[in-house]
């Protein structure tokens, strides 16, 4: 069975800076296709780096989700640094990053781009990746892509209310919202494309509309007024044509068979028992494909769950973490003539 966890009675503070305030060194990393992606890697400091050499720490890649940005993580950010070595980056049209050539609005593409953000940013040790909805579909693709890598250096995986196929059974919680959707967007992806200046302009009003989209979509719970509105600004820096571009992508999405590449480090399949947009079935496929996955299922949580019940998260990751540096130790015990395939680890 799913343990699902219960919210805690009394919240700890929800973070000690603003929502999106963090940062970290920014690099410029050129996809394969010239695309230019904004990345920013957090390094550990100086009086804290010899430990975590010696203890084989890894280093912590994050990957957001669709019409975000890196500042998605900031609980976790916050949470993480100073004690791991972060990595964080906008996939293309998101955030700072370039939208790419015409076409490059992949599953596939966002795979090849987190490997080209490896390969710029963390060329070796140990790696833990966490992904958020389509930021956990870019690991899946690493995995189809890279299973070479991802057998020999992931010791540990989040994947985050996402989905490894299946999506174009999904009605997206709209039919609840049929009646509200008639009145305020009459009109398709496509359409609103190629009316972006008005679109634009009608998604800074906030107000009912915002409510109405931003809570519905992300939220299950009666979530603090700022985070919808740094919700809403991250979606807002989104363009319409990129998330027009990218929606398609989704129903052509299918990873099932990449997962195995997972399985020799840890994972941990975590969604909202509410989530409209990756729903809990979907979790429930990725864990029967890994049944060795730690499966957590979050009462009164949508899609944005890190947002919305952050401790239980971290909760989650840090024990994910914990399971990681066992594996690491594990293969440093280990003789190199006798560590054994990473699918074949315990």
């Amino acid at each position: 069975m799913s343990p699902l966890l219960p919210l805690p009675g009394a919240r700890p503070p929800r973070r000690e800076v603003p929502l999106g305030s963090l940062t970290g060194r920014p690099l410029v990393v050129r996809a394969g296709d010239g695309t230019q992606l904004h990345v920013e890697v957090d390094e550990l400091p100086e009086e804290e780096r010899a430990a975590a050499a010696a203890e084989h720490r890894p280093t912590v890649v994050l990957s957001h989700g669709y019409g975000l940005n890196l500042d998605f993580w900031h609980v976790q950010r916050l949470a993480l640094r100073g004690r791991y070595r972060l990595v964080l980056w906008d996939q293309r049209g998101h955030g700072r990053s370039e939208r790419g050539p015409r076409g490059s609005a992949t599953i596939d593409q966002v795979g090849e781009d987190l490997a080209d953000v490896l390969a710029a940013t963390c060329p070796g040790g140990p790696l833990v990746l966490l992904g958020h909805s389509m930021g956990g579909m870019a690991v899946m693709a690493l995995a189809a892509r890279s299973p070479e890598l991802v057998a020999e250096r992931v010791v540990g995986t989040a994947l985050i209310s996402t989905s490894a196929g299946g999506m174009s059974a999904n009605d997206y919680g709209l039919a609840a919202l049929a009646p509200a959707l008639r009145r305020v967007a009459p009109t398709a992806l496509g359409l609103l494309a190629r009316r972006s200046g008005l679109v634009e302009r009608t998604r800074t009003l906030g107000g009912d509309l915002e409510t109405l989209l931003v809570r519905h979509w992300s939220y299950a719970s009666d979530v603090p007024q700022d985070v919808v509105d740094f919700t809403a600004q991250m979606i807002a820096g989104t363009s319409v044509e990129v998330i027009d571009d990218f929606f398609p992508a989704f129903d052509r999405h299918d990873k099932a068979e990449a997962l195995s590449a997972l399985a020799g480090g840890e994972v941990l399949v975590l969604v909202g028992d509410h989530d409209l947009l990756t729903p809990p079935s979907h979790s429930d496929e990725i864990v029967r494909r890994l049944p060795g996955a730690e499966h957590v299922v979050v009462r009164d949580a949508g899609h944005l769950v890190p947002l919305e019940h952050p401790e239980v998260v971290q909760d989650a990751v840090e024990h994910l973490l914990a399971r990681a540096a066992r594996v690491v130790a594990h293969d440093r015990a280990q003789p190199a003539a006798l560590v054994p395939p990473a699918a074949e680890r315990a």
